[in-house]
């Protein structure tokens, strides 16, 4: 184990080689680092960083929120954490640290700091979304261990960014056991005087513990799944108070993802990316990052049976909406009327619904007005008892 004078005197001879040679770095002129003893894997991050950013970055970019938070939900890592929550809460509190999660880009999912940490992490965002990639906050050890695929350490001033200079980092990809796939990485941080050896080996520790907790999530995702494929029919139930049933079993989905099921139950042809987002959130500043997160999860619930390139269920779909339609063309308005529930998907933000919900209803109401079978009329006006034209042909009649 280091002193603190040894470390405060490796923490300096980084620092002087840092103030000569990244700037040559970014100023394109020669320099070798190496003579300096900076390691190699942390100069040709230097170089690499130099093309991207400056060093004078004093935070590191925030991803969207809401893409951020569907993404981690839909991450096997999500309950690999939750599962080993109250030990990476034990190893942050106790050894001083900030602990996070990442996905295959450097962007972070999920943290939790100890008391030292907690706000210096906040500082520079090391906080859910933020952005630890090369390109966007330079070298550091959660971007050199995916790139390298094993663990990195970065100490002080082997950083990019003078921001985390007085940082100690280390970091180690978790992958899915069963394919090798990288998952994301495990990072564990701390100031410089707290670098201790062991630090290392216990970021690899808990990244193999990760991979098996999330190993697990994965086997259970997949059983799901093929019990589910196994299945054929959606219910969508959009007029009046929603809800959505495979094979006969309720679903728990967000109104948001109601709406995407919807959409494409109302165009059954399938619809790409742009116009689904179009059509969903219209002219409100969302990503399509964040309609992909929607959509990954909604394949998930849906046992895999939800297709691209165009989007489209691939199950056989029972919606009320196409069904109130289909009697209305057939002349049969109390059938509608029976299976109208009410707005479609009322206070709906979707332009494409609120549009296609004005047209069912001014249709169910012309057909009543010219028929006013009074079963249908009553059933009607239980949903809407101030409709006066309605009221007035019952009336009439």
């Amino acid at each position: 184990m280091h002193t603190r004078a040894q470390l405060h005197r490796q923490r300096t001879l980084l620092t002087q080689a840092w103030d000569k040679h990244v700037p040559a770095i970014c100023d394109k002129r020669h320099t070798s680092a190496e003579r300096a003893g900076v390691r190699t894997e942390i100069v040709a991050s230097w170089e690499r960083s130099a093309a991207h950013i400056m060093p004078e970055v004093y935070e590191a970019p925030l991803a969207d929120a809401d893409e951020t938070r569907l993404a981690w939900e839909t991450s096997p890592l999500s309950d690999a954490v939750r599962q080993l929550e109250s030990e990476l809460q034990a190893a942050a509190d106790d050894g001083e640290l900030v602990v996070a999660v990442t996905d295959p880009d450097a962007r972070i999912m999920w943290t939790y700091g100890g008391t030292v940490m907690r706000s210096r992490a906040e500082q520079v965002n090391f906080v859910p979304g933020g952005r630890w990639d090369e390109a966007s906050v330079g070298t550091n050890a959660l971007d050199l261990a995916l790139r390298l695929d094993r663990a990195a350490t970065v100490y002080s001033a082997e950083h990019f960014s003078s921001c985390v200079h007085g940082w100690v980092c280390w970091a180690a990809p978790v992958h899915d056991p069963g394919t090798g796939r990288q998952l994301g990485v495990l990072d564990l941080s701390t100031t410089w005087d707290r670098s201790h050896p062991i630090g290392l080996a216990t970021a690899q520790a808990l990244a193999r513990l990760l991979a098996r907790e999330a190993r697990t999530a994965v086997v259970a995702a997949t059983a799901h799944h093929t019990v589910s494929s196994c299945a054929g029919l959606l219910e969508l139930k959009l007029l009046g108070q929603p809800s959505a049933r495979l094979n006969g079993a309720q679903l728990r989905l967000t109104r948001r993802q109601i709406e995407i099921l919807g959409l494409l139950a109302l165009n059954s042809d399938g619809l790409d990316l742009c116009d689904l987002h179009a059509r969903l959130y219209g002219d409100r500043p969302v990503s399509k990052g964040t309609l992909k997160a929607e959509i990954s999860q909604l394949r998930a619930a849906l046992g895999g049976r939800l297709e691209s390139r165009p989007y489209r269920i691939g199950l056989d779909v029972r919606c009320d909406v196409t069904d109130v339609l289909h009697r209305l063309r057939a002349g049969d308005v109390l059938g509608a009327t029976e299976r109208y529930g009410g707005e479609l998907l009322p206070g709906t933000e979707s332009p494409a619904l609120a549009e296609f919900g004005n047209f069912i209803t001014v249709a169910l109401r012309n057909a009543l007005l010219a028929d006013p079978h009074p079963v249908a009329v009553q059933r009607y006006l239980e949903l809407a008892p101030y409709d006066l034209d309605i009221l007035g042909s019952a009336s009439g009649r």
